[in-house]
């Protein structure tokens, strides 16, 4: 039985991005993935939560997708986090309506990965910059897939780009299937070494 896969997209300024409009074009056309793009929705940042709670609801995997912002997420994936994610409903004593649900982060970053290590020049490492949703997640009792991270997105070419949007349109594929090793993933800090490792 195949999963479904709601990939929550945000980006403020798609219009001006070569990456994620580069990764969209890579996007599986297949029914058990939708692609919820959070601007174009609420362009005023209402979000209807009832109907956002419904379409985590009826997925079995959730996709973060967004550039990284300020070592974070833009402005209305927060909030959809924070309206969207009720006690009673995401977490707390009734909260589980997101428990056992996987959940991938899909995040592009300007800096390299040399940028993104101990001793580099933002003095973190992405997973460590990513902990307060990878504790979000923990909370509502999803299950925190490896991230899968576009370094050094400023400077890529149409090579490098063709390499990170067919890698995540495999592993999407492979997540809605059911068959992902979901025990060898973790033991990476990055989904992207896995995928390599596979991929061999």
């Amino acid at each position: 039985m195949l999963l479904k896969a709601l990939i929550l997209f945000a980006h403020p300024r798609l219009e001006r991005s070569k990456i994620h409009a580069g990764l969209l074009r890579y996007l599986p056309n297949h029914p058990n993935i939708y692609l919820h793009d959070l601007y174009e929705e609420y362009p005023d940042f209402n979000i209807d939560i009832k109907r956002e709670q419904a379409l985590a609801e009826a997925h079995d995997i959730i996709v973060w997708q967004h550039p990284m912002y300020w070592y974070s997420v833009p402005p209305l994936l927060k909030q959809w986090l924070d309206m969207t994610l009720e006690p009673g409903w995401a977490y707390g004593p009734e909260g589980r309506a997101l428990a056992g649900k996987k959940l991938l982060h899909v995040v592009s970053t300007g800096g390299s990965a040399e940028a993104y290590a101990k001793g580099g020049r933002n003095r973190f490492t992405i997973r460590e910059f990513l902990a307060p949703l990878e504790q979000t997640a923990h909370l509502c009792g999803m299950d925190y897939l490896p991230p899968y991270i576009i370094f050094g997105s400023h400077h890529l070419d149409e090579e490098s780009l063709h390499s990170y949007g067919s890698n995540l349109a495999w592993l999407l594929n492979l997540l809605i299937s059911g068959a992902a090793d979901r025990e060898g993933m973790k033991r990476f800090e990055y989904m992207n070494d896995w995928i390599t490792q596979k991929k061999v």
